[in-house]
């Protein structure tokens, strides 16, 4: 009886800790303190960190934090501003995601895309009146000037950009 009582007491605490802020934090952890595998199996020393290279991609696009940071990123931007509403488990959104990231690496800086987690972000979610995922709105001088739903093919994609930028 004691040990289920110990058990369920550690299962409640571990269920109740909070997640890490990084979705990369966990990988980083158990990077950093595995050692490397040699001939004679592991040895003591870890490896140094590797450098990681950030592409024109990543400089036209970033994930928002939360509501003040999409106000700040968002709706004050000068910048036109696509965001994406999606979600880890659509699967859609996994082939829209990396579509529409080159589609705005391509404009050179003429628009930025917001990535937005509508599982972190419900209120957004709501506010902006996201009913399917996933769902992109382009946002100039903070009003929301167009919207689709779904998966588009680059050529549609390319149009939607063109009207926002234009």
């Amino acid at each position: 009886m004691a040990q289920r009582l110990l058990l369920r007491r550690f299962l409640a605490a571990a269920a109740s800790r909070k997640p890490a802020q990084s979705r990369w934090a966990p990988l980083a952890f158990s990077a950093a303190r595995t050692p490397p595998c040699g001939p004679g199996g592991h040895t003591g020393t870890p490896s140094p960190a590797r450098t990681l290279h950030a592409t024109g991609v990543l400089a036209t696009t970033f994930n928002i934090q939360d509501g003040s940071d999409f106000q700040d990123r968002v709706v004050n931007s000068e910048t036109p501003v696509v965001v994406d509403f999606h979600a880890q488990w659509c699967g859609p959104c996994k082939i829209l995601g990396p579509r529409l990231e080159k589609m705005v690496a391509k404009q050179q800086g003429k628009v930025v895309m917001a990535k937005v987690d509508i599982d972190d972000h419900t209120d957004l979610a709501l506010e902006y009146e996201v009913s399917a995922v996933p769902t992109v709105l382009a946002i100039k001088n903070g009003d929301v000037v167009d919207k689709f739903v779904g998966i588009k093919d680059e050529e549609q994609l390319e149009a939607f950009l063109k009207k926002l930028i234009g």
